[in-house]
């Protein structure tokens, strides 16, 4: 058997009724876990003799804003871009949450990964920290809280780690601008750091856009 088939034998029998789904690519596992039981599950995974999952090594979030339902945002994007190329946008699957929190787990002991996600909806972005499991997701759970809005219930000391005390907004999710709202500059006659509206033109960056005219490159066509 390969690692992925031991390590999902080994969580059915530990970890029954604790996630819903669970995904097998490349040899990796990958669990979908209900917010309210991922504390009980995290547990489980740490102090199991089977899985001892002693480590979290990263975690992050994905926002899925539009994600399977409108190429592009731009009159000139193509559906020939990327993965456009090999996948209508109507075959790629639907998922009804804004976000997801995404867990990477190590252990040394039995020498295996496994990852974890909890989607949230966008009206409720409350999860339990694993802070007390995990001391390393202290400063994980502070940046998706600073750079996404994640709210991590019982985190120590829950605070912006990147941006500003003062910043507005949280800069990696999908709808907010490249350019951000505010730039700062430093003051001479107030002697200190003031923020002004951006000053930047915002644009739009299209990954691949299929033009109707032939490009030219060092004078010659291509």
């Amino acid at each position: 058997m390969n690692t992925a088939t031991v390590l999902l034998d080994n969580l059915y029998k530990q970890c029954t009724g604790l996630f819903s789904q669970h995904h097998e690519f490349h040899d990796e596992v990958t669990l979908v876990v209900d917010s309210s039981e991922l504390k009980v599950l995290c547990l489980k995974l740490r102090d199991s003799v089977d899985l001892a999952f002693e480590q979290l090594i990263d975690l992050t979030v994905v926002d899925y804003l539009h994600y399977g339902k409108t190429e592009w945002t731009t009159e000139t994007a193509t559906y020939q871009g990327f993965d456009r190329g090999v996948s209508s946008i109507d075959e790629i699957p639907h998922i009804s949450a804004r976000f997801s929190v995404v867990y990477h787990l190590l252990s040394l002991n039995k020498n295996q990964r496994l990852r974890i996600k909890v989607f949230l909806e966008e009206k409720n972005l409350d999860i339990t920290s694993v802070t007390d499991i995990w001391p390393s997701a202290n400063w994980f759970e502070r940046e998706a809280f600073d750079l996404f809005g994640i709210n991590f219930v019982g985190h120590p000391d829950l605070r912006r780690i990147l941006t500003d005390y003062d910043f507005v907004g949280y800069p990696f999710r999908k709808d907010f601008p490249v350019s951000g709202y505010v730039e700062a500059r430093y003051d001479a006659e107030q002697g200190r750091v003031i923020y002004e509206p951006v000053s930047i033109e915002p644009r739009v960056l299209v990954p691949k856009v299929i033009r109707n005219d032939h490009s030219v490159h060092n004078g010659k066509e291509s």
